[in-house]
């Protein structure tokens, strides 16, 4: 069986200009980082497909030319497959996630592609210069692809490519995000070394070095050490670049000028007095912008079977919206009859986030919700170990739909989106345990469609894509255009939110929040930052905190152990549980199977 990189070295790649006509791009109005990847400047993501001869170039404009989700279509009917105005968005998310992995990126692609697929059956009106789909993914972290998870552009013949330099550094956005986020550190260091106008307490300071490799000798640190021209000593951590504010802010950010203020408000330390000091005191957002200006730009490349593909921005689910950049899927809608973006983790993380943050920043809502489930996922949260996973085993498989169907309910009727279930279906599923689980949801009224995009491409999801498209057709048939359902309402307090968000989603009997972080909640609240989202960290395996409690348990009590002020990304995080923002490599990384020839070909990655 061939591996995912070998099969993505044997695809025929075409050159990024002709993935950009596609979508109604010049070659102009692109800027290409080699043949096969391009940053397309904010000016030209707003003036949309089909731009004039003259192409806006990348300019000052781009400073308030930001694109936004809010142009919903006044007429929600299709003509054959086509939408009217920016495209149908479909968000795919799975239950949770288990060591064996899901394949919600694999799904994504595939499903992105098996749209081209119904065009061209249906002979979809294409004449608007959109592409049948476009993906908005997020960029994979090192990380990741050097430790446990190895490559994140999809599997298979649902492939992201080049996946090597997707996976590799790509265009440098990561890099820039460190970058500022660690120029914000340096000048507030350098701001103490000077006199110390701000009055900064060494004790208090909130903003943290970052790089983006799982390193764990650098989860506490000491820095400022060797004498006066050292610096001041003191303790201080890095954290993983993705769970940086400095990257949730580029991914909400809609604009350079969106991006300036956001960075403006960080606050990275507070005052003896405990006010805040944030980036603006510190005279640093100007320079963090600079070196984000070209980052800021969306990153355009292809699937295998050349669908348009904007992968920008990453943040952790876990600590952080767990989203690409709102640009990216505002793109994706603009430039494709049907947008597919994902949500990282589970839905309790990532579409939580996602509709609860991501779309209240872009007002905009999805169409339809693609909900990925694999029957080794369900035996798995039934009580089968992972070593006998491939066994048929349907009352496993049942001991384990409550996970799912608490997922499918979020979404439904907490969120009330559309929604399908994609069966991602591998070698090892029985037709006996795959007719179950399509019988088992049937009974309650859910669609769920075997895929086999892994090994068959867009064709292995035909049937998912139509499914999806039904399921828009029956919302749009009730007469009303997709309106934001969300898990609480901004008015409440920030406590009310997160007891909302445990009670409805999570099957929580309540909160517990200990007097200490109620007392940072009252500060936050006080300083005006009441009415921000709340973002949950806690683990991706389980609805509660405690990541060995598999499937959907109730009763639980959710224990906030401290709470974060991300002002400039505007959420408040809730730290619930053990959460690791610097992880560390495993005992077997993936790094030790990458390697290169002499011909320059990588190897071993994923």
């Amino acid at each position: 069986m061939s591996t995912d990189i070998e099969i993505a070295s044997r695809a025929e790649l075409k050159p990024i200009a002709e993935i950009a006509a596609s979508i109604g791009l010049a070659y102009d109005d692109i800027v290409p980082h080699g043949h096969h990847a391009a940053k397309v400047p904010l000016s030209v993501l707003a003036a949309g497909p089909a731009a004039p001869a003259a192409s806006p170039s990348p300019s000052d404009a781009e400073s308030a030319s930001g694109i936004s989700g809010a142009e919903a279509p006044a007429d929600h009917t299709r003509t054959a497959g086509a939408a009217p105005g920016p495209g149908r968005l479909v968000l795919v998310t799975a239950m949770s996630p288990t060591p064996a992995g899901e394949g919600k990126t694999t799904t994504s692609i595939g499903l992105a592609d098996a749209f081209g697929h119904v065009a061209r059956e249906d002979g979809w009106d294409l004449s608007d210069g959109r592409a049948p789909a476009v993906l908005a993914l997020r960029e994979p972290s090192l990380g990741p692809v050097f430790g446990m998870k190895g490559g994140a552009a999809g599997g298979g013949w649902a492939q992201v490519l080049p996946m090597e330099d997707i996976n590799l550094h790509f265009t440098g956005d990561f890099a820039a995000i460190a970058l500022a986020n660690n120029l914000a550190c340096t000048m507030l260091d350098n701001h103490m070394h000077f006199g110390n106008e701000l009055d900064i307490d060494p004790r208090r300071i909130l903003i943290r070095r970052v790089v983006d490799l799982n390193d764990r000798s650098l989860r506490q640190v000491v820095i400022g050490l060797g004498g006066y021209n050292g610096g001041i000593p003191r303790e201080d951590a890095f954290d993983i670049v993705v769970a940086s504010e400095v990257m949730a802010i580029f991914c909400l950010a809609t604009s350079l000028d969106d991006l300036k203020e956001r960075l403006g408000r960080i606050v990275v330390a507070r005052t003896r007095a405990k006010k805040a000091v944030t980036v603006d005191d510190l005279g640093a957002a100007g320079a963090m912008t600079a070196l984000l200006r070209n980052a800021l730009r969306p990153n355009l490349v292809q699937t295998i079977e050349h669908t348009p593909a904007f992968i920008h921005g990453g943040p952790f689910a876990n600590i952080a919206h767990g989203c690409n950049s709102v640009l990216a899927t505002a793109a994706a809608r603009r430039f494709g009859h049907w947008a597919v973006t994902e949500a990282g983790f589970g839905a309790d993380l990532g579409a939580e986030k996602f509709l609860d943050i991501t779309m209240r920043a872009m007002d905009s809502w999805p169409d339809a919700a693609v909900l990925v489930a694999t029957v080794r996922a369900l035996k798995y949260h039934g009580g089968v170990a992972r070593a006998d996973l491939e066994r048929e085993d349907l009352t496993a498989l049942e001991a384990g739909m409550p996970n799912l169907r608490q997922h499918v309910k979020n979404l439904r009727e907490v969120f009330g989106v559309p929604t399908v279930v994609s069966i991602n279906r591998f070698p090892s599923d029985t037709d006996a345990e795959i007719d179950r689980l399509i019988e088992l949801l049937a009974a309650e009224g859910v669609a769920a469609v075997p895929a086999t995009h892994w090994a068959d491409g867009g064709a292995g999801a035909i049937d998912l894509a139509r499914a999806v498209m039904g399921a828009v057709d029956a919302a749009d048939s009730e007469g009303a255009p997709a309106e934001p359902r969300y898990a609480y309402d901004l008015d409440g307090s920030l406590a009310e939110k997160i007891e909302s968000i445990a009670v409805r989603t999570y099957g929580a009997a309540g909160i517990d929040i200990p007097a200490a972080v109620r007392k940072k909640l009252d500060m936050f609240t006080e300083e005006g930052f009441g009415g921000l989202p709340v973002c949950i960290a806690k683990t991706q395996y389980s609805f509660s905190t405690d990541a060995a409690q598999l499937g959907a348990p109730t009763g639980h009590t959710l224990t906030v152990r401290d709470v974060r002020l991300s002002a400039g990304a505007g959420f408040v995080v809730v730290i619930c549980g053990e959460i690791m923002t610097m992880p560390g490599l495993p005992r077997n990384p993936a790094a030790l199977k990458i390697d290169v020839d002499e011909g320059g070909r990588i190897t071993g990655l994923f």
